[in-house]
C-alpha cells in the first residue's frame, strides 16, 4: 500500500471567466477563484459595477480583469472570447429572476429570464467548451443553478423552469464532454442575502417561508458558495461531473 495524496485545491496557472461577476454570487465566486490562484476575468453589462468590483478586489491584493459584456449577445460573446486565452474554468453566474404568480407571467418576463438563465448560458458554455476541447484543456464548467432547480417555489414558475432546464443541460454536457476531460456541474444555493433576493426576503411572510425550509439556523451568505466553487474548479473534484452540489442548508433534504 502507498500513501495517497490529497489532490490540490489550488488554481495556480488556471484561467477563469465568471459571468455576472461584478456583484453578488458571481463576485464572490470570482474573488474565491482569484484567491485560490486563478487568473480571473469577470463579465457584466455595467462598466461602473465592473470597475467597483475590480477596485474592491484590489484592496485585498486580488486582480480581476473586467469585461463589459452582455452575454445574451452571442456574436459579441464570440468576439470577446476570441480575444482571451483559452479558459480552464467557466462559472456561469449571470442570472435573472422575475417572480410572478403563474397565471400572471408575461411573455416578456418569460423570454427575458430564459434568454439569460438558459440561452446565454448554453451558448457561452458551447463556445468555451469548443476552445477547451481544441486546446486539450481538462476544464471545469460550473453553472450557478439553484435549489429551485430541484424543487418548486411560489411565484417562481419561470425561474424554476430555467433552473430545472439548466440541470438537464448540465447532465447532457457532462455526458458529451467527458471524453475531452471537461467536467460540468451545477452549484445550487438556497436563498442567499444579495441584491437579487433582498426584495423577496423583505416580505415577512416570505421570509418565514424561507426560514421554515432551511434546516440550518440562518439564511445563506455569499461566502457559502466560495469554497464549493473552488472545489468544483479544482483537481480535488477531478472525478465529479454531471452532478449538482447542493448549498441549500438542507432545504431539499426532505
Amino acid at each position: 500500500m502507498t500513501l495517497p495524496h490529497t489532490p490540490s485545491f489550488a488554481l495556480h496557472g488556471k484561467r477563469a471567466l465568471v459571468t455576472g461577476g461584478s456583484k453578488g454570487l458571481g463576485f464572490a465566486c470570482a474573488v474565491a477563484l482569484a484567491a485560490a490562484g486563478a487568473e480571473v476575468w469577470i463579465a457584466a453589462r455595467s462598466r461602473e459595477a465592473l470597475q467597483h468590483a475590480v477596485a474592491l478586489a484590489a484592496e485585498e491584493h486580488l486582480t480581476l480583469h473586467p469585461l463589459a459584456l452582455d452575454i445574451t449577445d452571442t456574436g459579441r460573446v464570440q468576439e470577446t472570447l476570441a480575444q482571451l486565452p483559452a479558459l480552464d474554468i467557466l462559472v456561469n453566474s449571470a442570472g435573472l429572476a422575475r417572480h410572478q404568480p403563474f397565471l400572471e407571467v408575461s411573455e416578456a418576463n418569460f423570454d427575458d429570464v430564459m434568454a439569460l438563465n438558459l440561452r446565454a448560458t448554453f451558448f457561452i458554455s458551447q463556445q468555451v467548451a469548443r476552445r477547451m476541447q481544441h486546446h486539450g484543456i481538462a476544464g471545469s464548467i460550473i453553472h450557478i443553478s439553484s435549489q429551485m432547480g430541484h424543487v418548486g417555489g411560489p411565484q417562481r414558475s419561470v425561474y424554476c423552469a430555467s433552473k430545472f432546464a439548466l440541470e438537464g443541460l448540465t447532465r447532457t454536457m457532462a455526458l458529451e464532454l467527458g471524453e475531452a476531460s471537461i467536467r460540468v456541474n451545477t452549484l445550487c444555493p438556497t436563498f442567499i442575502e444579495t441584491e437579487l433576493s433582498r426584495q423577496s426576503l423583505s416580505d415577512p411572510e416570505f421570509h418565514r417561508y424561507v426560514r421554515g425550509n432551511i434546516k440550518l439556523p440562518r439564511l445563506g451568505r455569499v461566502e457559502d458558495v466560495m469554497g464549493p466553487v473552488v472545489f468544483l474548479a479544482s483537481d480535488a473534484a477531478g472525478m465529479i461531473t454531471g452532478s449538482a452540489l447542493m448549498v441549500d442548508g438542507g432545504w431539499t433534504a426532505t
